[in-house]
């Protein structure tokens, strides 16, 4: 597979995550440090299936677990701040990156059996080819939030 989109968008959302001034949310929703953090959760879920694909399992994904407040809350707790949370997330995201450039052909196109939520609703329950999971991120889950950081510093 080609990161290279999905490397631009992480870039693109790690510089808008440690701008400074990036306050509440004006809608009760998730501030800079639970969107981090849910990233954190999103990307060790997704690196988990491409490296249970690549031992010939057989996974799903399901991203309950990285919506879940307490699960977020828990991992915000192991930093030590914003600036930890960024190193963490650019880390992983490499990981991610790195595994999902070494993918082949045919493991890319598994069809994992997927389930994403956002607000409680179902937003979509198929099978996705692993590299369209993968592409996913860099096309609308990553962009997504960046544009909510943005609009935290817009808040501020």
């Amino acid at each position: 597979m080609d990161t290279t989109a999905l490397r631009d968008a992480y870039e693109a959302l790690l510089d808008t995550a440690a701008l400074p001034g990036l306050g509440e949310p004006d809608d009760g929703g998730w501030n800079a440090d639970l969107i981090l953090a849910h990233l954190l959760s999103v990307d060790a879920s997704v690196t988990a299936v491409a490296l249970d694909m690549v031992a010939g399992r057989r996974p799903s994904f399901d991203n309950r677990v990285c919506l879940d407040t307490w699960n977020l809350r828990r991992i915000v707790a192991g930093h030590t701040g914003r600036a930890d949370l960024v190193v963490h997330v650019r880390a992983q995201a490499g990981v991610l990156c790195d595994i999902a450039d070494r993918l082949g052909e045919e493991d890319a196109s598994v069809p994992v059996p997927t389930l994403l939520l956002s607000h409680d609703a179902v937003v979509l329950d198929q099978p996705v080819p692993l590299a369209g999971l993968i592409d996913g991120l860099a096309e609308n889950h990553v962009p997504g939030h960046t544009r909510q950081l943005l609009d935290l510093r817009e808040a501020a």
